[in-house]
């Protein structure tokens, strides 16, 4: 059984009627689900994840005064549900709060996964959170939130980058891709430099899989879980074995950046974010830049983002 299936059997059975029995005002106003760090809350779960932190539990998410209320009351009777079910414990809870299940306030999770209470207000902001830190913020899934105080921020998050934003780091995404993986990477084999010119290509790969998470408007998520969860995107998400094989496979991959970097061209060029047809990606980086509206973020360093 996968975590999220685990996670929704045991509020089912054990959760839910123990919110209905000793918080009956209350439970229109808890928001219940599991989201946030671990493989589990992707759905990437297998029995080799289960070697830490993988437990039987799910998250309680409050609005500040309704913790103040019950906070701690719900955290005791978090504590007492059953230790085991279907044969995996629940991992005890901490008056620190350092599970990443059981009872926390709505602000409090999103601090924990972004910095922010809730959404960023700022450009500058959204740049500022890391991409992985978002994909957490937004997985798993919502078993109820009947208030919708959580699911409401959980939603604007879910829509994606802000466009000047996600056009800023768009352009970043393609700049990197040119210096990387179509100017250092052959300079650096040609001159018999193979360790530099793996780096190069790690660096054109990383770069490269956040721009297809970019050009899906979705967020990258940590680094082991690039290549699984990019080859499920419906655009370029063909690309994945590709860059794949750019770090497994031996000889020189000098082609093979350029068929990536032109399928990426072609979709910044589809997606109306660059209006050129030059096979290196630092003019579209340029072109991006310059159809970013806010002039802040238009004047940043070319490859910040």
């Amino acid at each position: 059984m996968k975590g999220l299936e685990l996670a929704r059997a045991y509020y089912e059975e054990y959760g839910r009627p123990m919110i209905r029995e000793y918080f009956p005002e209350y439970e229109e106003r808890i928001a219940v689900g599991l989201a946030g760090e671990g493989s589990e809350c992707f759905g990437y779960d297998d029995e080799l994840s289960r070697d830490h932190d993988f437990e039987a539990g799910f998250c309680l998410w409050l609005t500040e005064e309704d913790s103040r209320e019950i906070g701690f009351r719900l955290f005791r009777s978090y504590g007492k549900l059953p230790a085991e079910f279907r044969g995996i414990r629940k991992e005890k809870a901490s008056l620190l709060g350092s599970s990443r299940k059981g009872v926390m306030t709505v602000r409090e999770f999103y601090e924990r996964m972004i910095g922010f209470p809730g959404v960023p207000e700022e450009p500058e902001h959204w740049l500022a959170v890391p991409e992985y830190a978002l994909a957490q913020a937004v997985n798993g899934q919502v078993f109820r939130d009947d208030l919708g105080e959580f699911t409401g921020i959980r939603e604007i998050l879910l829509r994606g980058y802000p466009e000047d934003v996600r056009r800023k780091k768009i352009a970043a995404r393609a700049a990197l891709m040119a210096q990387s993986g179509q100017y250092n990477y052959s300079r650096c084999r040609k001159r018999g430099e193979t360790g530099a010119a793996a780096l190069a290509a790690a660096e054109f790969v990383k770069a490269g899989i956040s721009m297809v998470f970019l050009l899906n408007n979705r967020y990258t998520p940590y680094y082991k879980w690039m290549f699984r969860s990019v080859k499920e995107l419906p655009v370029l998400g063909g690309l994945g074995p590709a860059m794949e094989s750019l770090l497994t496979e031996g000889g020189d991959r000098s082609l093979l950046i350029e068929e990536i970097c032109g399928a990426v061209a072609a979709e910044l060029k589809a997606q109306g974010l660059t209006d050129g047809d030059w096979d290196y990606l630092e003019p579209h980086a340029l072109s991006v830049t310059e159809h970013i509206r806010d002039g802040r973020l238009r004047n940043l360093h070319l490859m910040e983002g």
